[in-house]
């Protein structure tokens, strides 16, 4: 029985796969520089992954950002007998991709659901004095385009928080997203808007 005849392509993945695992074995031990070398081999790939998913470009790079991270923390986790780095971090990275996309999808359908009195937006009462019922449309409008403004996730969960009156637990359960995680993105969805409304003075 002849012996196998590994190819020159063969021998050159077998040999990036090599490499990238003694990487992810030096950043298990906080090595910066190997997580430096694995960013100029891994980016471009994962981002083109990212963006063919997405067809979003700072989404994307969101997306690539968070997985280098999650690749960071967790190169202890990696073992080459189940597969090459590159394999896992674009499981991941498509992964990820994946729920973004899926979070857009939710973010748009409850958007669709909201009423106009939820967005902020009900016809005032005629009785109003219209420059009145102007100032106050003029300042729905300013915190709708605020609210617009804010990261995909933290819109949706301000938007269920102030606009449609759900509980934090109620909009944790409706996005099948922990708890800590959607009160974080209330807070840091309230500090931009914050930060964004600052400027007004009425």
């Amino acid at each position: 029985m002849k012996p196998a005849v590994i190819t020159p392509e063969a021998a050159a993945a077998t040999e990036r796969a090599r490499f990238d695992a003694e990487l992810f074995r030096r950043m298990a031990n906080s090595d910066r520089e190997a997580f430096a070398q694995l960013y100029d081999r891994f980016a471009r790939p994962l981002y083109a992954t990212a963006l063919r998913i997405l067809g979003n470009a700072a989404e994307a790079e969101d997306i690539v950002q968070d997985v280098f991270l999650a690749l960071w923390e967790k190169a202890g986790d990696f073992e080459s007998g189940r597969g090459t780095a590159f394999a896992w971090a674009v499981t991941l990275t498509r992964n990820r991709a994946i729920d973004r996309f899926r979070l857009r999808q939710r973010r748009s359908e409850l958007l669709n659901k909201t009423t106009a009195e939820d967005a902020g937006t009900r016809p005032y009462g005629s009785g109003r004095h219209s420059a009145d019922e102007l100032v106050l449309k003029e300042r729905a409008g300013a915190v709708r385009a605020a609210v617009d403004a804010l990261p995909a996730e933290q819109q949706v969960a301000v938007e269920l928080a102030f606009f449609s009156g759900l509980t934090q637990q109620e909009i944790a359960d409706k996005l099948s997203e922990p708890l800590g995680t959607v009160k974080a993105r209330i807070r840091r969805g309230l500090l931009r808007l914050r930060d964004i409304l600052g400027g007004r003075h009425d």
